[in-house]
């Protein structure tokens, strides 16, 4: 055993390790199990976002990187100008270490994923830095925001599209029947793919208003995907509940299982009264991250269903845009949903508990179609 030679990339990463390890100690082969990994993957991150958040929280803070608020949003809000944002960042740090350290990185999905949360983490990052550290508060034009998300939405639509080795893979699933698979076709694919991530990653952006309204929801379905994602890599599983086999996706639940434990800790921080924002920096990479799981374990219409408080948020606004500009008149007090809600007389805490327990139940719908078919 001792005369092995174990890389540096190899002691990194901690499945390489103990698959190193299991040729002489037995023990060491429970590490290849998905489940165990997606649980140690959720602790990791949970355990490195409580080390490394009040150091981050206290660097934003000394930088002067804080939240600054709407004139025109409810009162309530104004005493939470200068409260440091960006905190997206520890989640996506947390996330990648975690990912890079349990995951198999021989498995393509995994960069996949892990790239395209980057990517939008990027987008995210350019913007709330124009907007908190150059004083500029439009940040990125929203043409410019749209575009490079655009751009690497479309990337990944290709790629999953191109490398698809069985109809599954591609086709539409419809939840709550055994045997109806809609043929997407590439172009199919590419359309609904693209607009699967970047409608997730801006309908999360936009639920991201109130504190920990946007992140419970997004742990809640990541866990979940979780589920999903397991189950889908799993020849058995997947015949017997007759959803899509879809080869090499359960390695996705250990990227779930960070991504939960992340949240989880990121809530810890922002709870009300939140001590930190996560900006447009987690916002737009988690609703990313939740759009190309999905995608990957094709279920679009159940995210619409799990992810209905970000559709109802996004919709509201769309619907606030449209009728302002076609009549004058507005549907809502105010946009996003939870505003119009806070403008009626509900306290914060109210509104975001509430809209948690919709997630809780619409995740729980979500989660039955995998039997009730």
């Amino acid at each position: 055993m001792f005369g092995k030679q174990v890389s540096f990339v190899g002691i990194f990463m901690l499945l390489i390790l103990s698959q190193w390890l299991a040729e002489d100690i037995r023990a060491f082969n429970v590490f290849s199990y998905i489940t165990l990994r997606a649980m140690l993957a959720a602790l990791t991150a949970l355990a490195i976002s409580f080390m490394v958040g009040p150091i981050m929280i206290r660097k934003l803070a000394a930088y002067k990187i804080g939240q600054s608020v709407r004139d025109d949003g409810p009162q309530t809000h104004l005493i939470k100008a200068g409260t440091p944002t960006m905190g997206g960042a520890l989640i996506l740090v947390s996330i990648v270490i975690t990912t890079l350290l349990w995951a198999d990185l021989n498995n393509t999905y995994i960069w996949v994923v892990l790239l395209t949360t980057l990517g939008f983490g990027v987008i995210g990052w350019v913007d709330d830095y124009r907007k908190v550290v150059d004083r500029n508060p439009k940040g990125l034009s929203a043409g410019t925001k749209f575009f490079w998300q655009s751009v690497i939405a479309i990337v990944v639509a290709f790629y999953l599209a191109l490398t698809a080795e069985i109809p599954a893979q591609t086709d539409l699933i419809v939840p709550f029947f055994k045997e109806i698979a809609i043929p997407l076709g590439v172009t199919g694919f590419v359309v609904l793919t693209y607009f699967v991530i970047v409608g997730t990653s801006n309908a999360v952006n936009l639920t991201d208003g109130l504190d920990g309204l946007a992140i419970m929801p997004t742990v809640m379905i990541a866990a979940a995907l979780a589920i999903f994602a397991y189950l889908s890599g799993h020849i058995i599983f997947a015949n017997y509940l007759a959803i899509p086999y879809i080869p090499n996706a359960g390695e996705l639940a250990v990227f779930c299982g960070a991504l939960a434990g992340a949240g989880l800790a990121f809530l810890w921080f922002n709870t009300y009264p939140a001590e930190v924002f996560m900006g447009d920096v987690g916002a737009l990479a988690l609703g990313a991250a939740l759009g190309v799981v999905t995608v990957i374990v094709r279920q679009e219409i159940v995210l619409v269903i799990m992810g209905g408080v970000f559709v109802i948020e996004a919709l509201s606004v769309m619907l606030q845009v449209a009728s302002f500009k076609l009549t004058g008149r507005r549907v809502f007090r105010m946009a996003p949903l939870h505003h119009h809600f806070e403008l009626k007389g509900w306290k914060e805490n109210q509104v975001v508990v509430r809209f948690w327990i919709i997630t809780i139940i619409l995740v729980l719908i979500g989660l039955s179609t995998l039997k009730l078919r």
